[in-house]
């Protein structure tokens, strides 16, 4: 089963930690969005592999925006 990372804030992506086929444990880095002029980091909700990566440095964000899918 997949599960979905999500913006928690409106911001810009700032850095990509990881990439697709990269196995990732519960609580690792996955990006940073900055907002305000503050580093957001992203940590992986699930153990798993990185199957998607939705966004690019650089992109602006919504909230609840699907980031990285996670297997």
């Amino acid at each position: 089963m997949s599960e979905e990372v999500t913006a928690p804030l409106s911001g810009k992506v700032w850095k990509i930690l990881v990439k697709e086929g990269d196995q990732v444990q519960y609580e690792d880095e996955l990006m940073i969005l900055e907002a305000m002029k503050m580093e957001n980091p992203i940590y992986a909700p699930v153990d798993g592999k990185v199957a998607a990566i939705k966004v690019a440095e650089g992109d602006q964000v919504e909230p609840d925006q699907v980031l990285i899918i996670i297997e």
